[in-house]
């Protein structure tokens, strides 16, 4: 099995539909032995999907802006591992100013927010966990991306946050290598989540995936981006490292244009429900 023996903590399981639950799920079944995390009253939603994995794992209380809860998990984790082979970061929060149709709207202390939750807080586990990791020899981190080549409609700071995500990766994967940890993310296609539904338009991606990826592109199975984190998370990609590795359906390859459609397919909905 692919991580037989590792110890993994994996981030953001909120709905057994996200991709950190198909992620816990596939780690669970190739041998890896995890823990989650929640806080607040996300945790009941944690504590709820988590009794669809094939074993009930432990959860531990972790808000990633708040420094004595970090450090009780790396506490915990020492305890109960003594080291962490692998840990998930799908980890994302922007409010509501900061997404949807007006970009300059946002004030700076919701932009902060986003940053730092969305960002941030992946350097914050990095730095955290790093002990651990070199307690095993080296390891894996996986964070969730969503390309941020483009203006995404609707996105808006959250895409902002994304780019930030995205060199923190790289800088973590410079920093982090010499301790043999390996630092990458998943930009992933659109699914079906809580936190999807959340972005106004969102149902316009079904069409423009739809039409312009060259695989089948399934806005509800997270599945195939679980299968490439478990594989970031094994020893069969050791050379890997401040990559982005794009399990969209072959979106991100197809050349300009998706956002402008995307926009298109929002108008004409907004049209539609306004003569309705």
């Amino acid at each position: 099995m692919l991580l037989d023996g590792k110890k993994i903590l994996i981030t953001g399981v909120l709905d057994p539909r996200s991709i950190a639950f198909q992620a816990a799920r596939l780690a669970q079944e190739q041998g890896a032995e995890i823990v989650l995390t929640g806080f607040g009253r996300g945790r009941k939603l944690t504590e709820r999907s988590a009794k669809r994995l094939p074993e009930l794992p432990d959860i531990l209380e972790l808000d990633v802006t708040k420094p004595d809860d970090v450090q009780a998990a790396v506490a915990d984790l020492t305890e109960r591992w003594g080291q962490v082979d692998g840990v998930v970061h799908a980890i994302g929060f922007a409010p509501a100013s900061c997404l949807g149709d007006d970009f300059l709207g946002a004030p700076w202390e919701d932009v902060a927010t986003a940053m730092h939750v969305s960002t941030y807080s992946l350097a914050v586990l990095a730095k955290a966990f790093r002990p651990l990791f070199v307690a095993a020899g080296g390891g894996s981190i996986v964070g969730l991306d969503f390309d941020a080549q483009v203006a995404w409609p609707g996105y808006n700071w959250m895409g902002v946050a994304k780019a930030g995500l995205e060199s923190v990766s790289r800088y973590l994967a410079r920093e982090l290598g010499p301790d043999g940890v390996r630092v990458n993310l998943i930009a992933a296609g659109p699914i079906s989540t809580m936190a999807a539904r959340s972005i106004d338009g969102f149902s316009s991606f079904d069409e423009v995936w739809s039409r312009r990826s060259p695989l089948p592109w399934d806005l509800k199975d997270a599945e195939p981006v679980g299968r490439n984190i478990v594989a970031l998370l094994s020893d069969w990609m050791p050379a890997v490292t401040g990559e982005i590795i794009h399990v969209d359906g072959g979106v991100h390859a197809m050349g300009a244009g998706v956002p402008e459609e995307m926009e298109d397919a929002a108008a004409a909905a907004a049209d539609d429900g306004d003569e309705g």
